[in-house]
């Protein structure tokens, strides 16, 4: 994978981790859960997105893409915590691009693959 994936990967990591540390243990905080898509979610699905529709494609080894999607996974936990909702299991970074590409909205996207929050 390009170096400039790499650094970003890290970064979003780092911030998930961050981020979660610093939830506010008293849900819900809808205004919180949407900066986390925001800056979080949507920027790890739009680096896949970038990565396999730019001008080079890029091929992910699988460690490298089980990363890309663990982090993903990190942000949309932090997500559902925002409304007091423990995820139960895990979701694909190729689905979630696929729900990005045809909503344009990462709210919708984390709704549709979640369920958070309950309608």
């Amino acid at each position: 994978m390009s170096g400039q994936y790499d650094d970003r990967l890290r970064v979003l990591s780092r911030r998930a981790e961050q981020t979660r540390e610093s939830l506010d243990p008293d849900p819900p905080d809808e205004e919180r859960a949407m900066e986390l898509l925001r800056d979080g979610f949507g920027p790890t699905v739009a680096l896949y997105c970038e990565a396999r529709t730019g001008g080079s494609w890029v091929r992910f080894s699988g460690a490298e893409f089980e990363r890309l999607e663990r982090i993903m996974n990190d942000w949309l936990d932090c997500y559902a915590a925002c409304y007091g909702v423990e995820l139960a299991g895990t979701y694909s970074v190729r689905a979630a691009a696929e729900l990005l590409v045809d909503t344009h909205n990462a709210r919708d996207v984390a709704v549709l693959l979640t369920g958070v929050p309950e309608q």
